[in-house]
């Protein structure tokens, strides 16, 4: 077991890929955001990619290890410490029964990741470890870690002293402005050409009222084509507002004037619009991006989508790891 002594500011349990195939019964995949970061830091400990580890959001936790185990800290660096001793970030290395690992604010970067040998072993809630706490199902006990909390583990695997190449870890933005990439649709026909080109012309700022439901944009206002303006009644009176219908993860939902992007615990479907959605290969750029930071979106089309995720999966083997 390892004990919660103070669980940081929104520390879940998650697994990858998440509780997939359960979105139609109102249920998101949650999962981790920056799945590049989560999946390095399970091949580290040896643990096989989708095993259940943490995602630290802005202020990690403080944890007590009952048990000798090896464990592997990724994604942001939120100056992590062990009885007192810094942590290297990208590595796998040994704790002892006993020591206590403390992580603070996240200095750069806004999820840290730890995972641990052998892997978190709460239970599965419809085939996944992932915390979904707006529905208060999986993780452990349905929410963010609770200070007197134990988290259970698995079998250990013992594989420590290994460490990510450089070059196959993500690069988080430390001059605050991030490219994400979207492809057009499945609205974008609801946008007049005047308001695409100002959406990927513009910068828009990440606001702070953002969770892992969705991340609110601070930007430019929308102009709509004339389907969006001269449509029947049902759709209903704003220009953005249509009948309801599924969402796809990512989208980006625009409320009125707006643009939320629908990340992992997202809703399954409502009645506005979604002209882009970002691709699952820019998920790491949102897990890793900060309130007030800029984003600036590029559109791509479905088959560089897919050749850049193809990308981050071919970086999350073994080859990308080394001796330290």
């Amino acid at each position: 077991m390892i004990e919660v002594l103070k669980p940081g500011l929104e520390t879940t349990v998650q697994d990858y890929p998440g509780r997939k195939g359960c979105f139609g019964y109102g249920f998101a995949p949650s999962g981790p955001i920056d799945h590049w970061s989560f999946r390095l830091a399970n091949l580290l400990v040896g643990n096989p990619v989708s095993a259940a580890g943490l995602e630290c959001q802005f202020i990690g936790p403080t944890l007590r290890f009952g048990r000798d185990a090896v464990i592997a800290l990724t994604g942001a660096d939120m100056g992590a410490t062990l009885d007192g001793t810094a942590l290297p970030l990208w590595q796998s290395l040994t704790v002892y029964t006993g020591q206590t690992l403390v992580l603070g604010a996240a200095r750069l970067g806004a999820r840290g990741y730890i995972a641990i040998d052998g892997g978190i072993d709460t239970e599965p809630f419809l085939g996944s470890r992932a915390t979904y706490s707006m529905a208060g199902v999986g993780g452990l006990d349905g929410g963010a870690l609770k200070a007197g909390q134990h988290l259970p583990l698995g079998a250990p695997r013992r594989i420590a002293g290994r460490r990510v190449r450089a070059a196959a870890r993500p690069s988080i933005a430390t001059d605050r402005q991030w490219t994400i990439e979207v492809v057009p649709g499945p609205n974008d026909d609801w946008i007049d050409e005047t308001g695409q080109r100002r959406f990927l012309e513009s910068e828009w700022k990440l606001s702070a009222r953002s969770n892992r439901v969705g991340f609110r944009l601070e930007g430019p206002e929308w102009s709509f084509a004339d389907k969006a303006i001269h449509k029947a009644p049902e759709h209903g009176s704003n220009p953005s507002n249509t009948i309801d219908h599924g969402y796809p993860i990512g989208a980006i939902n625009l409320c009125g004037q707006t643009p939320i992007i629908l990340v992992n615990d997202t809703l399954t479907l409502g009645g506005f619009i979604n002209p882009y959605t970002v691709i699952s290969a820019a998920f790491w750029k949102l897990g890793q991006s900060r309130p007030n930071e800029i984003y600036r979106f590029k559109a791509v089309t479905v088959r560089e989508a897919q050749a850049l995720r193809r990308e981050i999966d071919a970086l999350c083997g073994e080859a990308s790891l080394e001796p330290t």
